[in-house]
């Protein structure tokens, strides 16, 4: 029973901080001028004022805030996370549609971020006066400068004006797939410039990152130990280095998770990519607030999956930190005088 003790204070905690999020989503958008049904009146052409008193009434924006907060948070308790303004229909329905296209881009850029800058970063680190070295420096500072936004359209111009080598946008050829492997090619096509726009930033910071890690581990003592034994060096850096480099770069990772959900909503934009992002920001144009509340629960939901994941990546990274005992747990060193 003891041993699940961590684990029932987490979910506790972790339910917790959901219910906060809720709570101050719900509070921050109430505080935001104009409301659905002004929006929904101007694309009518305007309404008596008899129709806008019975339309809030119907949306129940003529209650109380506090009222409205119990009803919203009662709905969220029992999976109902309302109706959609704009697009009518369910809000949950919505979010499952989008929500797959949104995974699927953000932890493809997450990959390849990870992948490339860690192995920019080995390679800049085992030549730290080499023209590599410069090189890195130079394109990393290249991608932290410049605008997600910015990247992505010359991105487009480059590789689906000037080379046609990329869609331009979608997801998917309007005209399908004939099997279920050319699917997935297609989707991997239409993929690439979304993913390589949004890890581009991502690649500057993880290769900066792991080149200053691994050169303080390359000189630790273990390593010289290892040198002195007379191991190849690449099994000293990939075998013996890179577990301990890794360690930063996976807080790193588990840290940004949220910021790359953020960056997502402008490449989506850019590239038409259907996922929660853009689907937020045209809720947010059309003050649809039942929408973009559920994608902003959805997303700390999201993030909190992504932290314990990087919980289970410290054990497997470093077993120490799986199998060590916090202090609370540790017998105490018993001291004085035997009796």
């Amino acid at each position: 029973m003891k041993r699940l003790l961590p684990l029932f204070s987490r979910l506790a905690s972790t339910l917790g901080l959901l219910l906060a999020v809720v709570v101050l989503n719900f509070l921050l958008i109430q505080m935001a001028p104009g409301d659905p049904v002004s929006v929904i009146v101007g694309e009518m052409g305007g309404a008596s004022e008899e129709l806008i008193a019975r339309m809030r009434a119907e949306y129940g924006l003529d209650q109380p805030l506090h009222v409205q907060l119990g009803v919203y948070v009662w709905k969220i308790l029992h999976g109902d996370f309302g109706f959609s303004y704009y697009f009518k229909e369910p809000v949950l329905s919505l979010i499952l549609q989008r929500l797959p296209a949104t995974i699927l881009l953000v932890v493809t850029a997450l990959a390849v971020a990870v992948l490339v800058g860690t192995l920019l970063g080995i390679f800049s680190a085992r030549r730290p006066r080499g023209p590599l070295n410069y090189l890195v420096t130079l394109v990393s500072l290249a991608g932290y400068s410049a605008p997600v936004f910015w990247t992505g359209l010359m991105l487009v111009i480059l590789f689906s004006s000037i080379l046609p080598l990329f869609p331009v946008s979608g997801m998917a050829d309007v005209r399908g797939a004939e099997t279920f492997l050319g699917g997935v090619a297609d989707v991997a096509h239409h993929l690439v410039l979304p993913a390589v726009t949004l890890a581009s930033i991502y690649i500057a910071i993880y290769s900066r990152l792991s080149r200053a890690t691994m050169l303080d581990v390359l000189g630790a003592d273990y390593i010289r130990t290892a040198r002195a034994k007379g191991l190849s060096e690449r099994r000293v850096v990939y075998g013996h280095a890179l577990r301990n480099a890794l360690i930063p770069v996976v807080t790193m990772v588990g840290l940004q998770f949220g910021q790359l959900f953020a960056g997502a909503v402008l490449v989506e934009t850019v590239f038409n990519w259907p996922g929660l992002g853009r689907l937020a920001f045209e809720s947010i144009l059309r003050r649809d607030y039942p929408t973009l509340l559920g994608i902003l629960f959805f997303s700390a939901i999201l993030v909190v999956v992504a932290n314990i994941l990087t919980d289970i990546a410290y054990g497997l990274v470093d077993p120490r930190i799986r199998t060590r005992k916090p202090a609370a747990a540790r017998k105490p060193k018993v001291t004085g005088a035997p009796r």
